[in-house]
């Protein structure tokens, strides 16, 4: 049985006031064609569908046909939850319609999946946070315990966890009694869900940035050791680099975003994953890499003509520009970059302070009057940028200001 799993799509996201939705549906069709080529028999969406709780008609529209083509008409089930982007009333408003294309959506942590029967595969039953998925294709079923996100106070009251219990104790004996019950070693075993987990003791994981993080209570992660040990591959979704945090034997998985969302992903490269799995074996895990997207990349120059070179060679990126210069950039000089490279996201002036003491002493030593105030400016102008002088424009505007009556 072939598993593609992927994460974190953030349909509908900018850079900045910059739209991202042309390289969303090249991506969106990179992912529909791997799982074609693949021949996967289920794809498992984990979370963070939107970018936020009131996506745009564009990334409503590229959402579901997305998942139309992933489902092959309701012949491949596709499984997608919320994350802590998505708002759940909006993933699960679609269900009915969209489960007559095979297509599972759970927007809430404790949901249960209405039971499902098709020419290609059935859902013979359910129960809070767990399904079965039974295949014609197949003698064996694909068993999978899902948790979209949730905040604290929604999971108490979802799991009816005791108040003073933590939420790792709370999904720890949820995942464990539904493991019990029903992930023998007669069925391929899955965990998917939205949640930020960690190696108990290890190192703590970055989120990304400007990603929205994810707090749940005075449990800022959940551990990795809760997972039942009956599951044999675990999807995860929210952080937006690919990482197995579990073992080659048994992978805890983070996918990765589609396409890099922040200058914090620069030169981050991405990947859906692809799992081979059967009763009572060991998970093959394939990462395929993506190739849509411009890419996101931080360069620092120290001259506009290196930086024009630069962006003029480089057309098809989103940039964040530092310009390490010895006086202030000029209005005109902005300008130029920007006509010349329409993805400059962040242009960041940046002043080379020069070791010089003696402006701090001229500043201290001046007296104050109205006729030497232009060279007190220039002296404080100095003191304050590291020995810089004010330019001619800065200047102009000072007496500008002093001529206001």
């Amino acid at each position: 049985m072939k598993i593609l799993h992927t994460a974190d799509w953030h349909l509908g996201k900018k850079i900045d006031r910059f739209s991202r939705i042309e390289e969303q549906c090249l991506v969106m069709e990179e992912i529909v064609q791997i799982a074609d080529q693949h021949k996967v028999d289920a794809v498992i969406i984990a979370g963070d569908l939107f970018d936020n709780f009131t996506p745009n008609i564009e990334a409503i529209e590229l959402f579901y046909k997305t998942l139309k083509r992933l489902s092959l008409g309701g012949v491949r089930p596709v499984i997608a939850i919320a994350g802590n982007h998505d708002a759940p009333k909006l993933i699960d408003a679609p269900d009915p319609l969209a489960r007559e294309c095979g297509i599972i959506l759970i927007g809430y942590p404790n949901a249960i999946v209405k039971n499902t029967d098709s020419s290609y595969f059935r859902i013979p039953f359910s129960k809070e946070g767990f399904f079965e998925i039974t295949f014609s294709q197949y003698n064996y079923p694909l068993r999978i315990i899902h948790t979209p996100y949730a905040n604290e106070s929604r999971m108490r009251e979802e799991f009816k966890g005791d108040k003073q219990e933590s939420i790792n104790q709370i999904l720890s004996e949820k995942w464990s009694a539904l493991a019990e019950e029903f992930c023998d070693t007669k069925g391929v075993n899955i965990l998917t869900a939205h949640l930020f987990m960690n190696p108990r003791g290890g190192e703590v994981l970055e989120e990304p940035e400007g990603e929205r993080p994810i707090k749940i209570g005075n449990a800022d992660m959940i551990c990795t050791d809760i997972i039942p040990p009956q599951i044999q591959y675990t999807a995860l979704g929210h952080l937006h680099g690919f990482k197995n945090i579990g073992s080659k034997e048994k992978p805890i998985v983070y996918a990765s975003s589609p396409l890099c969302y922040s200058f914090s992903e620069a030169g981050q490269q991405k990947y859906v994953v692809i799992i081979e799995a059967e009763p009572n074996r060991k998970i093959k895990l394939e990462k395929i890499s993506l190739k849509n997207g411009k890419a996101l990349v931080r360069k620092t120059f120290d001259s506009i003509n290196k930086a024009i070179n630069w962006l003029e060679e480089n057309p098809d990126t989103w940039v964040e520009l530092t310009i390490e210069m010895e006086q202030f950039l000029k209005k005109e000089e902005q300008n130029q970059l920007y006509n010349v490279h329409q993805g400059i996201v962040y242009l960041i002036p940046k002043l080379k302070y020069k070791d010089d003491t003696k402006y701090t002493h001229q500043l201290v030593q001046q007296d104050i009057n109205f006729e030497n105030v232009i060279s007190l400016f220039e002296n404080y102008f100095k003191y304050k940028n590291g020995g810089i002088a004010p330019n001619k424009e800065i200047l102009e505007l000072f007496n500008e200001i002093l001529t206001i009556e």
